[in-house]
């Protein structure tokens, strides 16, 4: 685990601004929401399937492309770790919906189906997708 929160360590500097995030698609990784849940965020994880998450990461079966807006309407900030380029967009209109701020990052070369902000971190690349009069962090 500590060889993983230290690869994470920069995304989770990004993320621990806000005090309630969801996570789309956790799947079995559920490092970067532990830690988060440790260092006092409020994280929600979802994925299309049910899944084990550790205790305090509350988990609920959503699909990004048909979701339940009130499982981030009230999230500070929506997050998604190797989200392949086919979810891009709807998990941008859901954060534009719910008008939040919108993090990720891609599966190796993918490339961002959706405008953003590249942000350079030790992972490589996160991407802030945001509405053009929303401020950047």
């Amino acid at each position: 685990m500590s060889h993983s929160r230290r690869n994470l360590e920069s995304i989770i500097n990004y993320l621990t601004r806000f005090e309630h995030v969801v996570e789309i698609g956790i799947g079995r990784r559920t490092d970067l929401a532990v830690t988060l849940e440790n260092a006092g965020v409020s994280v929600v994880a979802t994925d299309i399937t049910q899944r084990e998450v550790p205790a305090g990461v509350e988990f609920v079966e959503d699909d990004i492309v048909d979701p339940d807006l009130a499982v981030y309407a009230d999230a500070d900030a929506i997050y998604a770790r190797n989200l392949p380029p086919e979810l891009h967009r709807p998990a941008l209109e859901v954060a534009r919906e719910v008008d939040t701020a919108f993090y990720f990052t891609t599966l190796g070369g993918d490339q961002p189906t959706v405008p953003v902000e590249r942000k350079t971190v030790q992972e490589g690349t996160l991407y802030v997708a945001h509405d053009g009069d929303e401020q950047s962090t």
